[in-house]
């Protein structure tokens, strides 16, 4: 369970502002709606795809994993894409107790931003193309991606509601 702590730190920190290393700095998120468990699995597969083909690897939690996880708060799909031997997170991909079904996507900035974004377009190119529904999240100047209630669906992805931007600014 230790792996997946940059998962739900990068999850904690989309609850609101913090101060963090700029190369974990979240510079792109998606939703992707995944409706049963062969939508996960193609999900993981797609993840472990591209993953290896750019030089990198997936850790997943089990179902046993999930099904502990579940009982604090629910999820059915948590997995975190790493550089190295887990030195560099690359991209975290999870869905929540209030988003079941709608795995969130998320890409830090990285330390070299270059081979970040090329694996962000390389993912995501494959991601949108099996589900054509995938939507963007607003980031937010902190970094964080605002929680599930103060985002309204839009024809171009997500958006902030009015009035709940406030709540996401450190002062930049």
């Amino acid at each position: 369970m230790i792996r997946y702590a940059p998962a739900l730190f990068l999850l904690v920190t989309a609850c609101g502002p913090a101060r963090q290393p700029d190369s974990m700095k979240t510079t792109a998120a998606f939703e992707v709606p995944l409706r049963n468990a062969d939508d996960r699995q193609r999900l993981l597969a797609l993840l472990n795809e591209v993953s290896e083909a750019n030089g990198y690897h997936v850790d997943a939690a089990t179902p046993s994993e999930l099904e502990w996880s579940s009982q604090v708060s629910p999820m059915t799909f948590n997995a975190a894409v790493w550089r190295g031997n887990d030195e560099e997170l690359m991209a975290s991909a999870m869905d929540f107790q209030d988003r079941i079904g709608r795995v969130w996507i998320s890409f830090p900035r990285g330390e070299a931003p270059l081979r970040s974004m090329s694996f962000q377009k390389a993912l995501m190119a494959r991601v949108r193309q099996e589900w054509p529904e995938t939507a963007s999240l607003p980031i937010m100047p902190s970094g964080a991606i605002p929680l599930t209630e103060d985002l309204v669906r839009t024809d171009a992805g997500y958006s902030v509601k009015p009035g709940a931007a406030g709540r996401y600014h450190d002062g930049e």
